[in-house]
């Protein structure tokens, strides 16, 4: 199959989306190297997180001078002929995204929805970034012959927020990078403990430092507790508000903010963490459940929307909004070391279920479909 793949996230983000592009390439090409893969890359800029072998996975730009000029109509309007060209036989927008008339070109398509929190939580969002993200979603939801969603949550809003007929929607779950399944020598994990300075016993969190992952609420309930806590993630303006928190109540050495640490270096944190937690109050999925699942360290997260399908049911799970729940929870995991063990074993034979291989299987099975049907 010669497979194509909006690209723009693959290149340009270092999280979320963009672990999820690569992921998805890295795991297709491994597994079914007979295939070509082509990425449409809107502008020349790379994350090197990934090898661009030039035979199995090929980077496209735009090929004209206007198109590299207006790149970001070439992606959403004119890549289209090119991709028509290039004899694609499936296009898979991997952000919510297909290109404007793709389908009456002959190109079959598919579009992976990750979550619709804009529509959900529309305060987060400016009134035009709803808009534009409502049209587009809604647009390629319409127009592609297939709908992946990556939890059965996100499935749900497709259906309610979008009004898409549920049968045309198929959910796929999606996995995490492979530094998080493999074994890290002690001596690299130590030397990452002392790089940051990180204590014996430690509460873990990763993620944008956002309003919507709510890491204020750990930080109050941790605020009589004898333990520190890690948060591992880029600053946003909801930071000051954390911060103003941590400063009027003395908690500077209780709470410790990492940037910027190199992907073996978070594998490693991930292991070394007594409990991680993740509180945040709604997700299309929760990557970071599964990192910790697969590096056997326990997680406390929250009631409701997909972690459930993320964390399995030997996950701890409170409501995010009531510290004093997230308190009683931690207290209790933090003392129980026998209920940790059994929760690392049990939660690291869930996650297996994510494996690389089963995706593969799941997404090579999904494009034959899609190519057999009318």
């Amino acid at each position: 199959m010669i497979l194509g793949f909006d690209a723009k996230r693959f290149f340009h983000n270092k999280t979320g989306l963009g672990n999820y592009s690569r992921d998805l390439i890295r795991i297709l090409a491994q597994y079914h190297p007979e295939n070509t893969y082509l990425l449409y890359n809107p502008k020349p800029k790379k994350i090197d997180r990934i090898s661009i072998d030039g035979k199995i996975i090929i980077e496209r730009l735009p090929e004209t001078k206007k198109d590299r000029k207006l790149s970001s109509l070439w992606r959403l309007f004119s890549v289209g002929s090119q991709i028509k060209k290039d004899k694609v036989e499936i296009y898979h927008g991997l952000s919510g995204e297909i290109p404007i008339g793709i389908n009456n070109l002959g190109v079959k398509t598919v579009v992976t929805i990750h979550d619709l929190i804009f529509m959900r939580y529309p305060n987060l969002y400016s009134y035009f970034d709803r808009k534009i993200h409502y049209y587009k979603f809604k647009y390629a939801a319409n127009k592609a012959d297939l709908v992946i969603a990556i939890s059965e949550q996100t499935k749900k809003d497709i259906v309610t927020y979008l009004k898409i007929n549920p049968n045309k929607i198929k959910v796929i779950y999606q996995g995490c990078a492979p530094v998080f399944k493999e074994e890290i020598p002690l001596e690299f994990i130590e030397l990452t403990r002392e790089k940051y300075q990180l204590p014996t016993n430690f509460i873990l969190n990763v993620g944008t430092i956002e309003t919507r992952k709510n890491v204020l609420s750990v930080i109050k309930a941790i605020k009589e507790m004898d333990i520190q806590l890690i948060i591992i993630g880029k600053k946003t303006t909801y930071f000051k508000d954390i911060n103003t928190y941590i400063v009027e109540n003395s908690l500077q050495n209780k709470v410790i903010f990492l940037e910027n640490v190199e992907l073996k270096e978070l594998a490693s944190i991930y292991k070394m963490a007594t409990v991680f937690i993740y509180p945040s109050v709604f997700e299309g999925f929760g990557i970071p459940i599964v990192e910790a699942l697969y590096s056997k360290t326990p997680v406390i997260t929250s009631k409701g929307s997909c972690f459930s399908e993320a964390g399995g049911e030997n996950s701890i799970y409170i409501n995010p909004l009531n510290p004093e729940e997230i308190r009683i929870g931690l207290l209790e995991l933090l003392a129980n070391s026998e209920k940790r063990e059994v929760m690392k074993q049990k939660g690291f034979e869930f996650v297996q279920k994510f494996n690389d291989a089963q995706i593969a299987k799941n997404w090579i099975d999904t494009y034959q479909e899609i190519i057999k049907s009318n």
